[in-house]
């Protein structure tokens, strides 16, 4: 590479980032410290009442299932891998979603930043990093509680924290993408129309193999099912080559998502 190609890279470069996303991080943590900490906390309570009711409840008529290992394991340990990355999902999916919509279009929050030193790369990177917190929480907390019912039966269900956090960086920067292109708050029910067959369809509380192929297939091309696959190998510490493509999955997601939601603030007040 020429001297010349050097300087034009580092000049776009420098344009995409300033190498200060810790200041967007830093006020992230400011406004979560000021908010209503009741609205944060109650997204953690909904995956263990769902826990409770489908693992316990309805698990005492379901008995055992099949698990990654091809050995029966009862119905609330197969489910609970899968409501912690549901957890993971969706603390860091409404927080890249209606939290950065507000930002973007009613407080006009981005364009100031983007005035200063910082640039998209920075401002996408540290509304990722305040929604990765908010997964890593929820994530910590639904570990416990399944610590506490006795459903973790590995050591390797210690990479489940990690495991979270992969997960919801990869949502919190597709989250963020999606939202830049939202112009209303009734566009923003988009969000939950995808969400909640994503979470019904992914493995979450029966296996995919009730389903015709060809719906196994579609299945299996949503990230969460991939999240919950993931999950469940490192429960039952059953490790095979398909849990390394799981999490490879999420990695060339988030990669992706960082750059698409970075080029797209770019695009909508750098021009």
């Amino acid at each position: 590479m020429t001297t010349e190609a050097r300087d034009r890279y580092a000049a776009r470069l420098d344009g995409l980032y300033g190498r200060n996303a810790k200041a967007v991080i830093e006020r992230g943590f400011r406004v979560m410290k000021g908010q209503n900490w009741g609205v944060i906390v109650s997204g953690f309570f909904e995956p263990v009442f769902f826990l409770l009711a489908m693992g316990f409840g309805l698990g005492g008529l379901v008995g055992t299932v099949t698990g990654p290992n091809g050995e029966p394991i009862e119905y609330a340990a197969f489910i609970a891998p899968a409501l912690l990355a549901t957890s993971a999902m969706n603390g860091a999916i409404y927080d890249s979603t209606w939290n950065v919509f507000f930002k973007l279009r009613f407080a006009r929050l981005y364009q100031a930043m983007l005035q200063t030193s910082l640039g998209p790369m920075d401002v996408a990177m540290g509304e990722i990093f305040i929604a990765l917190f908010r997964g890593f929480l929820y994530a910590v907390g639904f570990m416990v509680v399944m610590l506490v019912m006795g459903l973790i039966t590995s050591p390797w269900a210690v990479l489940m924290i990690p495991v979270a956090l992969l997960i919801a960086v990869g949502f919190a920067s597709l989250g963020m993408a999606v939202t830049s292109y939202l112009k209303s708050f009734q566009q923003m029910d988009l969000v939950q129309i995808a969400l909640l067959p994503m979470f019904l369809f992914s493995s979450t509380l029966f296996p995919i193999d009730v389903f015709p192929t060809a719906i196994q297939w579609f299945v299996q091309a949503m990230p969460l099912w991939h999240g919950v696959e993931l999950m469940r190998h490192l429960a039952v510490g059953h490790l095979e080559a398909a849990t390394a493509g799981h999490a490879l999955y999420f990695v060339v997601m988030s990669v992706l998502g960082v750059w698409f939601t970075a080029s797209r603030l770019r695009a909508l007040f750098l021009r």
